[in-house]
Order: C-alpha cells, then structure tokens, then sequence
C-alpha cells in the first residue's frame, strides 16, 4: 500500500512541477484558469484509469497463475476467462482515455 501511494504522491508532484513551465504570457486570464482546471482535471483522470487498468490486469494475472497452479488440469479454462476479462478491462480502458481525449479537443 505503502508503494501505491508513493507513486500517487510523485505522479501528483510532477504535475504541479509541469503546470508553471507550460504557462503561457498574455491571453485572457479566465480562459487560461479554467483550460488549466480541464488540462488539471483530464491528467488526473488519465492517471487514474490507467494505474486502475494496471491493478486490475494485474490482480487478474496474479489470481489467474495461482489457481492454474492449485489446480492444473484448468488451465486452459482459466486461461481463457483470464483473456477475457483483460481485454475488457483493456476495451473500458481505451474507451476512458478516447473520452478524456475529446475533452482536452474541447478545452
């Protein structure tokens, strides 16, 4: 637990460190406060579905080698199911990352 939210705290850091040097001179004041809140907000967001995909493909994994080692003769079975359940979790993944996508496009 203690290395997830080391990851958190340094991702969260570098995108503090990242939005001066992305700063722009001139332009109105508002539309730049709310562009970084919405370029704030995606990267966020796109850091959230991404370390979730990878805990999810993970602990699939993970699950998946246990049980094919408590009970071999499955493995095909499990095998299969484990496949499944990455690329749907893979699928919503992408489907996240294009709707982020979109709302940068828009800001």
């Amino acid at each position: 637990m203690l290395k997830y939210f080391t990851v958190v705290l340094i991702g969260l850091a570098l995108m503090l460190v990242a939005t001066p040097a992305s700063a722009q001179e001139g332009g109105d004041d508002a539309a730049a406060a709310a562009s970084g809140g919405v370029l704030f907000g995606s990267s966020l967001g796109v850091g959230l579905v991404m370390v979730g995909a990878g805990l999810g493909i993970a602990r699939i994994g993970g699950s998946a080698v246990e049980s094919m080692a408590r009970q071999p003769e499955a493995a095909g079975s499990i095998q299969t199911a484990m496949l499944i359940s990455a690329a749907l979790i893979e699928g919503a993944t992408f489907f996240a990352l294009i709707v982020i996508g979109f709302i940068l496009q828009g800001a």
